[in-house]
């Protein structure tokens, strides 16, 4: 794609901090093809600013006064999954990065990333790529891995119907249960007490889970 061809990047910067999202927009407000469209500094106001301004990438802090960036990310995709959402923060925590990935988000990334980096990877995660600091990554990897340990227990258990294989692929490919809803003519309460009833056949606690034993056995 030329440069005038490339479609602006509609940015909205998400964390508590007010000098943290000040240094932010200064250092996209010079990007040509990144426009800063808002600000929020909860997940209440994340959410509510997503639907309003519609923006291509939203770059969310994970901790937030009133709970997690997981959780504005969730409420964003379940609107709007084209939304690309991009995790930037201080904490390396495992969970925190497997929370993160597995809601769908575009990418984590910590804060210590240099400028340059980071606009490059708003560009990147608004092209649909995934991004991943190094460190996030191999946690991530290594987490899917130790997954496989419960493929065989899992192959034993309660057959999964040909209807709960079909929700299992479309949670497999990132869907949100709204998105799964809306594509198999279910209502969102029968998505859920599909999945609950997939997680207690597979003995998994998370979408992610379930995803990864269904990316192994796609027929079972």
């Amino acid at each position: 794609m030329s440069e005038a061809e490339t479609q602006l990047i509609r940015l909205l910067i998400v964390d508590d901090h007010e000098v943290v999202r000040m240094g932010l927009r200064a250092l996209f407000h010079h990007v040509p093809d990144i426009e800063v469209v808002g600000e929020a500094d909860t997940v209440a106001s994340a959410i509510a600013e997503a639907a309003r301004l519609t923006p291509t990438v939203v770059l969310m802090d994970m901790r937030l006064p009133d709970g997690t960036g997981v959780e504005a990310c969730r409420e964003i995709l379940a609107e709007d999954p084209q939304t690309r959402i991009l995790f930037l923060t201080s904490y390396d925590d495992e969970q925190a990065m497997l929370a993160a990935v597995f809601s769908g988000a575009g990418g984590y990334l910590l804060k210590e990333i240099a400028g340059n980096a980071l606009v490059q990877a708003v560009k990147s995660v608004a092209a649909g790529q995934s991004i991943l600091d190094p460190g996030a990554a191999k946690i991530v990897m290594e987490r899917l891995q130790s997954l496989s340990g419960t493929d065989q227990s899992a192959a034993k258990s309660g057959s999964i119907s040909p209807q709960e294989r079909r929700v299992l692929a479309l949670v497999a490919q990132g869907k949100t249960n709204k998105e799964i809803a809306a594509a198999l003519d279910l209502s969102d309460k029968t998505v859920k007490n599909y999945l609950g009833n997939i997680f207690d056949k597979l003995h998994v606690s998370r979408r992610a889970e379930a995803a990864a034993i269904f990316s192994r056995h796609p027929s079972r």
